[in-house]
């Protein structure tokens, strides 16, 4: 590689990119200029996973999507810049539409413009409001009625969306949508995802990214890494996994498991632990610190009411409650669209194929924290949600007009076609299964 800081001399064809997707090189493209992220990918902020999903490939859409300040990430990258695509190849892939992605980054161009990327810090404001009175209400419940059966369900039921509520915004902190800064977003994601919600920021951030780099990709995507060990998920997976005879569960009764092992058991019975194994593991001591505020303050003000069996079995059907909210939601847009490998193709496409909307409307919003709009916030990731209507129609016309298909429906129906598509994927297994 040339000294840094002197004049680019290298030229690389992709299929010299490309070959660099393994595990001991990787390479990937932004603007036409290649960079070596081989060592780099372990230092990366965003979690070394996320950025290798991209190794071999261009790497320019993701890169403008999820940072928000392009110009001091740049001047950290001029260490690892190796060369430039030769004057000859193209700027995308050949699985990649050129005037898709033109006309895409003309929109985020726009949109940008028009200034549908800054936050209005009232609305964000108001949204912790609301979340920190329902909590103060939930202990007040207990307080005033006592701690009989029905004040200690209402407590629990408003505790679940406490949790549901302070989940969605961590989100919006974790995504950097609500201040221009890094720093400030960061402080505020630890403070409403550790001490509201007893996670580590830094698991969100592993998880989540990868799912927004590649969506429904298998192996890349870890939302979906219930394939195929408990569910046969996606059309082209489930035929391939009949086909070599995999039979890890009963795949053509997964719509009815789905009840007893999703919604119920994600978060109570996986998550809860996990969490705690993942901090102390990978040694994110500021995470753990914040996830102890949070246990700290449910016993201290709990513990007198309730005692220390009452304050377990809270805390276990607030998660458990919390659990079917947050699995029927996140579920909702994804699992019954488009899930395969990673194809490579460009960024639209690949966003398109693996999400839907639920329709607008007030409890909606409030109810999804405006994830019922996913297509436009897994385009545009770090913009506010409260925007998310205002560009909605422009990506509509977006998809119009190259022929894809943009995918709204009502809350109730999204929720069945996850029971649907499943239904769909083992029936789908078990045919291959049988007749291969």
């Amino acid at each position: 590689p040339p000294p840094r800081g002197a004049p680019t001399q290298r030229y690389f064809t992709w299929d010299e990119v490309a070959q660099r997707s393994g595990h001991e090189e990787r390479w990937l493209v932004i603007d036409r200029k290649v960079y070596n992220i081989s060592e780099f990918h372990r230092r990366h902020p965003g979690g070394s996973r996320v950025i290798s999903h991209y190794a071999g490939q261009d790497a320019t859409d993701p890169f403008m999507a999820f940072h928000i300040n392009k110009g001091l990430v740049r001047k950290y990258m001029n260490s690892l810049l190796i060369g430039e695509l030769s004057p000859e190849q193209p700027s995308f892939e050949p699985t990649k539409n050129k005037e898709l992605i033109d006309e895409f980054r003309e929109l985020r161009a726009t949109v940008e413009r028009m200034g549908l990327m800054k936050a209005n810090h009232v609305f964000f404001l108001l949204h912790l409001l609301h979340i920190l009175l329902l909590d103060v209400a939930a202990w007040l419940t207990l307080w005033v009625f006592g701690t009989s059966l029905v004040p200690f369900l209402l407590c629990a039921v408003l505790l679940s969306t406490v949790q549901a509520q302070a989940g969605w915004l961590q989100h919006d902190f974790g995504h950097l949508s609500v201040f221009s800064t890094s720093t400030w977003n960061h402080l505020l994601h630890h403070f409403v995802i550790g001490h509201l919600k007893g996670a580590p920021a830094s698991w969100w951030n592993h998880m989540h990214f990868q799912h927004h780099a590649k969506p429904n990709c298998f192996g890349k995507d870890p939302d979906i890494n219930m394939h195929p060990l408990f569910f046969a998920l996606g059309k082209i997976l489930s035929v391939e996994l009949g086909k070599r005879k995999k039979k890890y569960m009963p795949y053509n009764h997964q719509h009815k498991y789905f009840f007893l092992i999703g919604p119920p058991a994600l978060l109570p019975l996986y998550f809860q632990w996990y969490i705690f194994y993942f901090a102390i593991h990978r040694k994110k001591w500021v995470d753990l610190a914040w996830m102890i505020t949070f246990y700290v303050r449910l016993f201290l003000t709990y513990q007198p009411l309730l005692g220390l069996k009452g304050i377990l079995g809270l805390f276990f059907v607030v998660r458990f409650l919390e659990s079917h909210w947050f699995v029927w939601v996140t579920q909702m847009n994804h699992i019954p669209m488009h899930i395969d490998r990673d194809r490579n193709m460009d960024w639209v496409s690949i966003q398109l194929h693996a999400t839907c909307n639920v329709h607008k409307s007030a409890f909606n919003d409030w109810f999804s924290g405006h994830l019922n709009f996913q297509i436009e916030h897994h385009l545009f990731p770090t913009m506010p949600r409260h925007n998310y209507h205002k560009v909605a129609p422009l990506v509509q016309s977006l998809c119009a007009k190259y022929g894809i298909e943009y995918q709204s429906k009502p809350l109730l129906s999204a929720f069945a076609d996850i029971v649907y598509s499943l239904k769909e994927s083992g029936q789908l297994w078990l045919d291959a299964y049988l007749h291969q």
